[in-house]
């Protein structure tokens, strides 16, 4: 099932950011947002997610076949990172976390506490959570935060995979994955127009 947007418009504080959006993402493609910081792509991206209502538009193929991850990394700090990934697949349902850790390079820190981990560490955990999912849709904003080069390929081999599998990512990242899965939206020529808000005055 496709992910698809029609005539979507966003906004932030109230105020439109992003309008007049039209896209669709199949199984086994990747979109890639891009356009200056501030210019809108984490608010488009927690519509999506479900997390706040357009202002208008049409969202389908979304819900609950979404697996968001923004700039928290989602970790409980007094668990190990295997009881992480445990809780988070007893909660989509999954039982096998074993191929989250070898695919996130987290095997020799299975039993390290995530409140002890390096910040590239926890993106990596945070990231690995995507895996225990079992959703189709992956919507990611800037996933390779705080992650070195090493890790950015283990996180772009995740992707393919899911991928490959028949799943489906909508991500905003300024570091080319080297995808040829992906294709490139540009939010920019979308910016909103400014709306002037009439006042009582208007009808004196």
């Amino acid at each position: 099932m496709d992910l698809t947007v029609e005539n979507l418009s966003v906004a932030r504080g109230g105020i439109a950011v992003l309008e007049g959006l039209n896209f669709a993402l199949s199984p086994g493609r990747a979109l890639v947002l891009r356009g200056p910081n501030g210019s809108g792509k984490t608010t488009l991206l927690r519509t999506v997610a479900g997390l706040q209502p357009p202002m208008e538009g049409v969202i389908s193929g979304a819900g609950e076949r979404i697996a968001y991850a923004a700039h928290s990394d989602g970790l409980k700090a007094t668990l190990t990172v295997t009881e992480n990934l445990r809780f988070w697949a007893q909660v989509f349902g999954a039982s096998d976390i074993a191929p989250a850790l070898q695919a996130f390079d987290l095997k020799s820190l299975e039993d390290r506490a995530a409140g002890s981990l390096s910040a590239g560490q926890k993106r990596r955990l945070g990231l690995a959570r995507l895996m225990v999912t079992n959703r189709p849709v992956w919507v990611l904003d800037e996933p390779t935060v705080s992650l070195d080069a090493a890790s950015v390929a283990l996180f772009a081999d995740a992707v393919r995979g899911h991928l490959a599998q028949g799943g489906s990512a909508l991500m905003a990242t300024h570091i080319d994955l080297g995808l040829s899965e992906a294709d490139v939206f540009d939010v920019t020529p979308h910016k909103a127009k400014p709306r002037v808000a009439l006042s009582d005055e208007a009808f004196l």
